[in-house]
């Protein structure tokens, strides 16, 4: 028992020490020692000290040679920390002050690989994810020849499977809910915004229904202009999907909204 006490009471004291001999450092106000074990704790992979004296450092040396090594390391710090929203940043601003360097190229694409890594789950908000598609396509479009260039088409496709997912789930709660001209509205747009969408077929027959629920549900004077939209929407589908296997569902809605249109003109 008392070995280990005074074990517990050796490692408090070497932390105390460790930690009385970082600051020493840390506010020593020499450059030379300070950089020199901010790159000690970078290789050791302690980012946080290792962020806190490049910090400091870049206070001795900023407009000198050091200054882009500096930066470019004081970016990635905060990127290993998990602190995705900082290292975009630093990332982004690395690529506009140190706009010769040779890792610009890293550069521009970490920063929108740092909002990718913050793009949450489809249902959450995914304001990052814009940013990070925003980011990717702009580095392919920076340096279209760049070896990672199918690496962010791809997390561009990941980033709009979310938007598209969110889009569509958007769309068919409205849908079960009963809100059939924001059903309509949301779908129509994944639909522009996701043209190649693989639920394109489903979507055009929920378009449908929720036309024809909504032509049924609407005040008198209202039916005849939106079963008319039934119609139109009911042989867009068709020709787009004339093999569909919501066919017998989509017809026997046709059939009812012809038949509607001539008692509302009868």
């Amino acid at each position: 028992m008392k070995f280990k006490q005074v074990l517990l009471v050796f490692f408090a004291f070497l932390v105390l020490s460790c930690s009385s001999e970082f600051e020493k450092i840390r506010t020593s106000s020499n450059p030379e020692l300070i950089l020199k074990n901010a790159e000690k704790y970078y290789k050791e992979e302690d980012y946080f000290r290792a962020q806190a004296l490049y910090e400091e450092a870049i206070q001795y040396y900023r407009g000198q040679k050091e200054a882009e090594d500096i930066y470019y390391k004081m970016a990635y710090t905060h990127y290993h920390l998990g602190e995705f929203i900082l290292a975009s940043y630093y990332f982004e601003n690395f690529a506009k002050t140190f706009y010769n360097s040779e890792k610009k190229e890293e550069a521009v694409f970490m920063s929108a690989y740092s909002n990718y890594r913050l793009s949450p789950s489809y249902k959450l908000d995914q304001s990052y994810s814009v940013k990070a598609i925003e980011g990717m396509q702009n580095f392919i479009n920076t340096y279209p020849h760049s070896d990672r260039v199918a690496e962010a088409n791809g997390l561009i496709d990941i980033m709009r499977q979310k938007l598209e997912q969110k889009a569509y789930e958007e769309g068919y709660l409205y849908y079960k809910i009963g809100q059939y001209q924001a059903s309509l509205v949301s779908f129509e747009n994944v639909l522009k915004d996701f043209p190649e969408t693989a639920r394109a077929e489903e979507i055009r027959f929920l378009m449908l229904k929720s036309s024809y629920t909504y032509a049924q549900k609407s005040v008198y004077e209202k039916r005849l202009e939106r079963y008319l939209e039934t119609v139109k929407l009911y042989k867009n589908f068709i020709y787009k999907h004339p093999e569909s296997k919501y066919l017998k569902e989509a017809e026997s809605i046709y059939e009812d909204s012809l038949q509607q249109l001539e008692n509302l003109k009868s």
